[in-house]
């Protein structure tokens, strides 16, 4: 990154269809292509950017599409939908007894789009459905090259190099972001030739936006290419997370459950939990992100703890020991 900032300086110089295209941008989208195993990939300034711009234009140029939503999809993918002024469908979080039910209401014949961030292939081939995955929070995370969680559940074929008929494999659009997993910032889809190229060509978010420098699309591939080849930096992660799940709910920890990397301490009340994050900053040195509403419903706010490969036992033993030392104190009413 260095080296491309001090060549090509902080600025693209304009947006993808004039001087905001380069090598480096053309490099990005050839590695996260390969990485899910598409024909194709289109970057993007953020992964909202990505998920807005991609479904707008889905929904709005496939003649009479139906969009079917996960309950609990992020504000993006809900922001695309809307725009895209598409007739949709909400199906209950994870209930895919719903979902079939919506699915079943539609005739086959007539283009369909399920938008999820877990993985129902098998429910959209029966119902001749396409699939968008949003992989924001999995990329870099989960699977033997990182590519996510479709890639994870096939684990050992995509490690033999066997991808035909995996989950990933059936999975029309994927969606990711360059800022959580790979370090660095932008968002991006990878999926069919056509569908990529009529996002490029159409979305006004793309057209009109000024494109990520090259020393950040630089840097980006150089972190995916990274996670593509050190797979122990994900199995420390992954190991670090159920440890400190354990170590947590062995104190009595409020922790929610779930099968991911993030360690959720629930809190139930958005005053407490600002309080309890500033705290362990301020006091201890700590930082963990307090999510407060919009982001979660109300009642359910909670530390987001993010354990990450680097972080050693001396470090967990250190948030578990401030913890305990926050939730039973007067200034907080987190227990």
């Amino acid at each position: 990154m260095h080296k491309v900032l001090d060549k090509y300086g902080a600025c693209s110089g304009g947006s993808r269809n004039i001087s905001g295209n380069n090598k480096f941008s053309l490099a990005l989208e050839r590695t996260l292509a390969d990485s899910h195993r598409k024909p194709a990939a289109l970057s993007f300034t953020s992964g909202y950017n990505a998920n807005d711009c991609a479904l707008m234009v889905l929904g709005s140029y496939l003649s009479n599409c139906f969009l079917f939503s996960d309950a609990s999809n992020h504000s993006s993918i809900i922001e695309g939908i809307r725009r895209s002024k598409a007739k949709k469908f909400v199906w209950k979080h994870n209930d895919l007894e719903d979902l079939e039910a919506k699915l079943a209401a539609v005739p086959e014949d007539v283009p369909k789009i399920i938008c999820f961030e877990s993985i129902y292939s098998m429910c959209a081939e029966r119902y001749n459905a396409m699939t968008f995955l949003d992989e924001v929070h999995a990329v870099g995370l989960y699977g033997p090259r990182g590519a996510g969680v479709a890639e994870h559940l096939d684990f050992e074929a995509h490690q033999a190099r066997q991808h035909k008929g995996t989950i990933m494999d059936r999975i029309d659009i994927i969606s990711g972001a360059l800022g959580k997993g790979f370090g660095t910032m932008g968002g991006y889809i990878a999926g069919p030739g056509e569908l990529v190229d009529a996002v490029r060509s159409l979305s006004k978010g793309f057209i009109f936006t000024t494109s990520m420098p090259p020393v950040l699309t630089a840097g980006a591939r150089a972190g995916i290419e990274h996670q593509m080849t050190h797979p122990h930096d994900r199995a420390r992660l992954q190991h670090r997370a159920l440890s400190l799940k354990r170590e947590l709910q062995k104190h009595g920890f409020p922790v929610i459950p779930n099968g991911s990397h993030i360690v959720p301490l629930l809190v139930g009340d958005a005053k407490s939990c600002r309080l309890a994050a500033d705290m362990l900053f301020g006091d201890f040195g700590v930082y963990v992100q307090p999510i407060n509403a919009p982001s979660t419903v109300v009642g359910l706010e909670r530390l987001q703890i993010s354990p990450t490969g680097a972080h050693t036992q001396e470090h967990q033993d250190w948030l578990v020991q401030a913890l305990l030392s926050i939730w039973g104190s007067p200034r907080s009413r987190t227990h």
